[in-house]
């Protein structure tokens, strides 16, 4: 015969206090059950952190607001003493000519700050800290994207408002028709600036992204429409200004402020930019998404 022991009952377990009046319980922490914060809120953050160290450098303040500012007296000054070429637009002084160059100038330099932000991010530890978290890799990518057009955007109003207050910069298209060319100027460094942030996910180094960006930069600006029509260029640069995608971009910001044919080149330019932004952000998530 077999005899069974007993088995006392399980005591229960306790049950946590409930939290006092007027204080409101501690959200868990268990990593199972916080999924993170949504896609929008990410990159509202981060977009925040890259505003922030703009603009509590002092430095980084000054000498971003000092390269516009340096570019336009450069080019309005040096140049407009050299002659008008012959197939300059008629009624149109230097300054008026050359504003939209220096605009889009300073959205491609712009551009390039956004690919050395991203380099300074990967080596300070940044990227590291934020891959241990549950964060979209590419957040951190628009983030730049959207600090990068926010600070196009504040220098493109101090160069406006320098050219108009100091130089008597007077457009002829009008407010509606001068708020479009600095919106697709715009568009253009948000488009370019996605192409440095690839660059600088592949790279790596701020080095070889400042030597890109020389490289780049001065032959697209000056075979192109910038400084002198392209018309008066010589036949090899000509040929090499016709499909340059700068020359699209300053024609058609130039049509809109001026009031002068060169309308046409306003579709090929978003058009431009859509292919590079989205070249560009692909093939920035490619690189960044490569082990540290």
């Amino acid at each position: 015969m077999t005899t069974t022991t007993p088995t006392s009952p399980t005591p229960p377990l306790p049950t946590p206090p409930a939290p006092k009046a007027g204080r409101p319980a501690v959200p868990s922490t268990d990593p199972a059950q916080w999924q993170g914060s949504s896609v929008f809120v990410q990159i509202r953050v981060l977009t925040g952190r890259s505003l922030r160290s703009l603009v509590t450098d002092p430095g980084v303040v000054l000498f971003g607001l000092l390269q516009p500012v340096i570019i336009l007296f450069v080019l309005t000054q040096v140049f407009s003493k050299m002659g008008a070429p012959p197939h300059f637009p008629g009624g149109i002084t230097y300054l008026d000519f050359v504003l939209s160059a220096v605009l889009i100038d300073n959205a491609v330099q712009s551009a390039v700050q956004s690919g050395v932000g991203l380099v300074d991010d990967l080596k300070n530890g940044v990227v590291a800290r934020l891959r241990s978290l549950p964060i979209v890799p590419g957040t951190l990518l628009v983030a730049r994207s959207i600090s990068n057009l926010v600070r196009s955007a504040v220098q493109a109003v101090v160069i406006l408002v320098l050219a108009v207050t100091v130089l008597g910069y007077s457009p002829r298209g009008g407010a509606a028709e001068v708020a479009a060319s600095v919106g697709l100027t715009l568009f253009m460094s948000w488009s370019i600036g996605w192409a440095f942030i690839a660059a600088g996910a592949w790279l790596r180094r701020a080095e070889p992204m400042q030597n890109l960006a020389v490289i780049a930069i001065l032959p697209l600006m000056f075979a192109s429409s910038a400084y002198i029509p392209v018309a008066d260029l010589p036949a090899w640069l000509r040929a090499v200004a016709e499909v340059n995608p700068l020359t699209y971009a300053i024609d058609a910001t130039r049509a809109l402020a001026l009031g002068i044919p060169g309308g046409d080149a306003i579709v090929p330019a978003l058009l431009i930019g859509g292919v590079i932004a989205a070249v560009g952000s692909t093939l920035a998530v490619l690189g960044f998404r490569r082990p540290l």
